[in-house]
C-alpha cells in the first residue's frame, strides 16, 4: 500500500501546529485532506521526533523487516533439515530392526496353497 505522504511532509503538518501557525483542522484541510484521527495518529507516532530522526526511524524499520525476513527464511530452513532427518531415522530404524517393505511381510507367495 503506497503512502500519500511521506515521513517528512507529516513532521512538517504536526510542527505547523505545534508552532501555533494553523490549527489540526486547517492543516487537516488544506494539508492534504487527511482526517483529524490521522493527525492524531501521526502525532503519537511522530509527534516529538525531528526530521533526522524520523529518517533513522525508516532506516531502522527496513533493517527490522529485512531482519525478520531472514530469520523466518532460516526458520523455514531449519524445518526442512528437520523434516528431512526425521525421515531419515524413521527409515533407518525399521530396516536396522528387519523391517524392509512393509507391503511384503507376512504376504503369500504366488503358487502357495494356504491349508
Amino acid at each position: 500500500m503506497k503512502k500519500r505522504f511521506s515521513d517528512e511532509q507529516i513532521v512538517v503538518f504536526l510542527r505547523q501546529v505545534e508552532s501555533g501557525e494553523k490549527s489540526v483542522a486547517e492543516v487537516c484541510r488544506e494539508g492534504g485532506g487527511f482526517s483529524q484521527r490521522m493527525y492524531c495518529v501521526w502525532n503519537k507516532k511522530f509527534g516529538s521526533m525531528a526530521e533526522p530522526k524520523v529518517k533513522r526511524l525508516r532506516e531502522l524499520e527496513k533493517e527490522n523487516s529485512r531482519l525478520k525476513r531472514l530469520l523466518a527464511e532460516r526458520d523455514m530452513e531449519l524445518v526442512e533439515v528437520r523434516r528431512a532427518d526425521e525421515g531419515r531415522r524413521t527409515y533407518g530404524s525399521s530396516a536396522r530392526l528387519g523391517g524392509g517393505a512393509p507391503a511384503l511381510r507376512g504376504a503369500a507367495v504366488v503358487g502357495d496353497v494356504a491349508s
